[in-house]
């Protein structure tokens, strides 16, 4: 799977499995960014970032925490 800034949920879902014991209310939007560079899968320009993107990854991150869906 490959994954691009497009895939907001996918990044998140990714991100939470690589970061389980972390405190999303204590991650910042410069660790999301950082940490979905990081993500092996993830494959698209890091210039192409924004604080909406970034923000949609938290927002979806914190979403499938609070409702315990995955």
């Amino acid at each position: 799977m490959t994954l691009t800034w497009e895939g907001t949920y996918a990044i998140a879902m990714e991100l939470r499995r690589a970061h389980k014991d972390v405190n999303i209310e204590e991650v910042s939007i410069k660790q999301i960014y950082d940490w979905t560079l990081e993500l092996s899968e993830f494959e698209d320009d890091p210039a192409l970032a924004n604080d909406d993107i970034l923000y949609a990854i938290y927002q979806d991150w914190y979403e499938e925490l609070i409702h315990g869906r995955t």
